[in-house]
């Protein structure tokens, strides 16, 4: 059973710059013009009635009449977004949403169906549809799913365009791709591209989990010993004895279990870089040996009382504590660390680069979606709400924490689904909480205003995610809450591109 559009409101054609004003998704007119939907339906009155309402609004329009067409429809062209009807002949409109989202799977497809059943809607999106539109529907209705699908839309060519930028200036090398847009991580970018093409020794410090040993494995492939090996030694992971015969090497004989004359990591790294990773827990008798090395580039192994090797390798190290407090408290030798340290970078902690959140969130999605699923399962997408909970956690493992948990959710996420703040695990923390403090150290390079209406803008992100889960969605009970008027806090929703569809629990 098909129904006409009927619109309840008509149309502003004379008008559309009010309208955008208006809407707290707006698209820029170029973006509509770019953005191709395909409207599938066999009522010809419907069909139209769409095509011309979005053609109106502005946007790239075709249309169709028969499930046969449109599948040789989408087969050959790839649309943005697909408006189909659930009921067609003689190919079902589910027919046609599976084939689309097999052909491009990036495509936004919303199912009308006059004949709204609780199983085939949960079948259209377990099936990968995006949402479904009940007939009879006003044009204000239609507009308004379509605009907030063109936002979806117009966010993913973003982030993508975003990525893209972001490989390119920051290269590729071995997969090397160093995501975020936060000033702190920027700063720390472009002070390993510049230190790179040389070879000063770099020491990076950061909290555990920020990525160090990554900004190594950049430094080192953009250097000039880019193709010969970078080799790591964890410090901290092996015991005296068997740290220094790694890094040293032996002679044979020199120890129990010693059977032969094994060359150790700087003779291995010998025209490379040597990762020093948690330089801070090297014993001062290895510090000692390893201070001659960077003198004058000499080894000698374990056991030998000669000069074994001479080696040219560049040193970066990494410590996820205060090198400097390290040198003062005796731990560190002053000497070492001014030879390790001629380039300092330091690595911000996730919680002081929540802009960052999303890109890395949808980059380890897509990364662990493809090596744990099937080439052929729709790939599922974060919602605004769950984004809004992953910035309001403290990621006190940092990145690490966050591909961690980012990995769980694309193991148990359904194909084609939006994932929920529900389906993100949240590790009992107890009664910690982030330090204050550490959100004015990271904006301390930003500008007065800049750094203010960041604060704000943090402020009222973290305070919607809390009062939607205070009020369980109902956003008359949340303006109570807030002690504001509902217009003041969809103000403060539409700022932040938080949908009311998209809050849990809604119930008004």
């Amino acid at each position: 059973m098909t129904v006409p559009l009927l619109p309840a409101q008509p149309v502003d054609v004379a008008a559309p710059s009010t309208r955008v004003g208006r809407d707290p998704l707006a698209i820029p007119a170029a973006v509509k013009a770019d953005i191709r939907i395909l409207v599938v339906d066999d009522d010809r009155t419907l069909r139209e009635g769409c095509a011309s309402v979005l053609e109106l609004d502005g946007y790239n329009v075709t249309f169709c009449g028969r499930g046969d067409e449109a599948l040789e429809i989408v087969r050959r062209r790839k649309f943005d977004i697909v408006l189909v009807d659930l009921y067609l002949q003689p190919i079902s409109g589910i027919d046609i949403l599976r084939a689309t989202l097999e052909t491009h799977k990036e495509t936004i497809v919303v199912v009308m169906t006059g004949n709204p059943s609780v199983s085939s809607s949960i079948e259209a999106l377990r099936a990968g549809a995006w949402d479904y539109l009940p007939k009879p529907f006003s044009a204000t209705h239609l507009q308004v799913l379509v605009g907030r699908a063109s936002h979806a839309v117009m966010v993913s060519r973003e982030t993508k365009a975003l990525r893209q930028q972001l490989v390119q200036q920051n290269g590729n090398s071995d997969k090397i791709t160093l995501l975020g847009v936060s000033p702190a991580f920027r700063k720390a970018v472009e002070l390993a591209r510049k230190v790179a093409p040389t070879d000063a020794s770099v020491m990076i410090t950061g909290e555990s989990g920020t990525g160090k040993e990554v900004i190594a494995q950049f430094i080192h492939h953009h250097s000039r010993r880019a193709s010969r090996k970078m080799v790591p030694i964890n410090c901290a992971a092996l015991p005296e004895p068997l740290l220094e015969s790694e890094m040293f090497g032996h002679r044979k004989g020199a120890f129990t279990g010693a059977d032969r004359d094994k060359p150790g990591l700087l003779e291995t790294a010998n025209g490379g870089t040597l990762f020093l990773d948690e330089l801070t827990e090297m014993s001062h008798p290895i510090q000692a040996k390893l201070l001659r090395v960077l003198q004058d580039g000499v080894v000698r192994r374990v056991g030998s009382e000669q000069q074994d090797a001479t080696v040219d390798v560049r040193f970066v190290s990494a410590t996820n504590r205060d090198p400097q407090d390290a040198v003062n408290q005796g731990i560190l030798r002053e000497d070492l660390f001014y030879r390790l340290r001629v380039v300092p970078i330091k690595l911000p902690p996730l919680r002081q680069r929540p802009e960052d959140i999303a890109l890395l969130a949808n980059h380890f999605l897509a990364y662990y979606w493809d090596r744990h699923r099937e080439s052929g399962d729709a790939q599922p997408k974060l919602t605004d709400s769950s984004m809004e909970f992953l910035r309001t956690r403290p990621w006190r493992g940092n990145v690490r924490e966050l591909q961690n948990v980012i990995e769980h959710v694309a193991v148990l996420a359904e194909p084609g689904q939006p994932i929920q703040p529900t389906d993100i695990p949240a590790y009992d923390e107890g009664n910690a909480a982030p330090a204050r403090g550490t959100l004015s150290a990271a904006i301390m390079d930003e500008p007065y205003h800049a750094a203010k209406d960041r604060l704000i803008a943090e402020f009222e992100r973290e305070y919607l995610a809390r009062l939607s889960a205070r009020a369980g969605g109902n956003m008359s009970r949340a303006a109570r809450l807030a002690n504001i008027d509902r217009t003041t806090l969809y103000r403060l929703m539409e700022k932040h591109n938080v949908r009311r569809d998209e809050l849990t629990g809604m119930h008004e």
